[in-house]
């Protein structure tokens, strides 16, 4: 009698033991990875087309047989553009979803939230967005611009005859980290070339700021004293009212340009772009560059919006942040088939100089010794349907420069 039941125990602890064998073998069967994109709140109209394109690229990969034999399986979280969220956010991935990597954040201040997370349970999280530099992280690679390849070749751009030859800089932005520091690196470089501080204005609105009359009027007395450029480092749905109020006031191109660093095709879906025609934007990519990888990607984007009922599908188009996400994740999975293994350590030595041919049309390359993508630079006209007209680009990718030459103390801090 006690033998027979010390036997069914047995029988049951291994049965038991088997089913969580099971569990456990399941669990392993796939990979787990991040998507920590705002999908509410005021950086919604700009990320929520983020997590999209990275669902599409898992879901590209997963039908290519996986990661290391492994289906990839997306966590998305939304941290509701509350920037102390996102730090609790990427907590909970890394820790409780055991997430491989991370693919997210736009602001910088969300970056900056997530930082210390990434770096006390040594994450990996990959960057889509420009940013204003000033900052290199072991557990973080940067597919989007630094200020080198972006906001500096703009301005020399405004400078020149080609681009209308601006001598006053009116320097708009959100009031945070990316455009504060993005416009302390801008004056220094204006100095550098002359121009007086009297010609240099900088103003600042808050997060979700909706009523621009005043400083579009600020903008015209300014542009009084002579040849101007707006430089606009604005995120977010300020874009929509800040651009509507140009298109009132009849602040033309022609007279007063303005180069956004922060706005594509995605924040154009939203705005009557007819009055905005000539205005200018500075990216890495968009979605009228000529190339056959482009029109492919463009084509598959296309496709998936409509296949997944995305709102507005039947306008969906492409952007700067969207192509820089694709290329990182892609990026990722050759890292880790190189590393044959998710081991973050072993990912991040993998990462450099891994190469990608992205829709740009270009061959970029993850820096081995700054995280950073090589990466090419574009300056587009808004048309009347949204799209850019490409009127100045480099002829290849440019090296990034994280820490930038026109602060002091930066000599010597381009590496890791």
């Amino acid at each position: 009698m006690r033998r027979r039941k010390f036997l069914k125990a047995l029988t049951l602890a291994a049965s038991l033991s088997a089913i969580g064998l099971t569990v456990n073998a399941q669990a392993a069967e796939t990979i787990k990875v991040g998507i920590l994109h705002s999908l509410s709140g005021t950086m919604a109209i700009s990320e929520t087309t983020l997590k999209d394109t990275a669902l599409m690229a898992i879901e590209e990969i997963n039908a290519n047989g996986g990661v290391l034999g492994k289906k990839l399986e997306p966590v998305v979280v939304d941290p509701a553009s509350n920037w102390p969220l996102f730090a609790e956010k990427a907590r909970q991935l890394i820790t409780q979803d055991k997430v491989a990597a991370v693919f997210g954040c736009w602001t910088s201040v969300s970056r900056k939230s997530v930082l210390p997370v990434f770096k006390e349970l040594n994450g990996l999280l990959f960057y889509p967005v420009q940013y204003e530099g000033e900052e290199l992280e072991k557990n973080v690679f940067y597919t989007g611009a630094a200020p080198n390849q972006q906001a500096i070749p703009a301005v020399e751009y405004l400078m020149s005859k080609e681009g209308g030859g601006a001598k006053r800089f009116f320097l708009l932005g959100t009031d945070y980290v990316y455009p504060r520091t993005t416009n302390k690196i801008l004056r220094a470089f204006l100095k550098s070339k002359g121009v007086a501080e009297k010609d240099i204005e900088e103003v600042y609105t808050p997060f979700g700021h909706s009523d621009y009359q005043t400083i579009v009027a600020n903008i015209k007395k300014f542009a009084g004293g002579g040849k101007t450029a707006v430089i606009s480092t604005i995120n977010g749905d300020s874009n929509v009212p800040f651009y509507k109020e140009l298109g009132n006031a009849g602040l033309k191109a022609t007279e007063v340009p303005v180069v956004a660093f922060s706005v594509g095709e995605e924040e154009l879906r939203g705005v009557d772009t007819k009055p905005l025609v000539g205005h200018l934007a500075a990216w890495n990519y968009f979605q009228s560059v000529k190339a056959k990888e482009n029109d492919a990607f463009v084509k598959k984007w296309k496709e998936y919006a409509k296949k997944k009922k995305l709102p507005n599908a039947d306008k969906a188009v492409t952007n700067d942040p969207m192509e820089a996400t694709y290329v990182g994740i892609y990026m990722w999975k050759q890292a880790v088939e190189k590393a044959k293994s998710t081991d973050v350590d072993k990912v991040i030595a993998a990462m450099g100089g891994q190469t990608f041919k992205a829709p740009s049309g270009f061959t970029l390359t993850m820096d081995p010794t700054n995280h950073h993508l090589h990466k090419p630079v574009y300056i587009g006209e808004v048309k009347a349907d949204g799209q850019f007209n490409i009127v100045w680009k480099t002829k290849g990718p440019v090296r990034a420069q994280p820490w930038s030459p026109f602060i002091a103390g930066n000599e010597g801090k381009q590496k890791l």
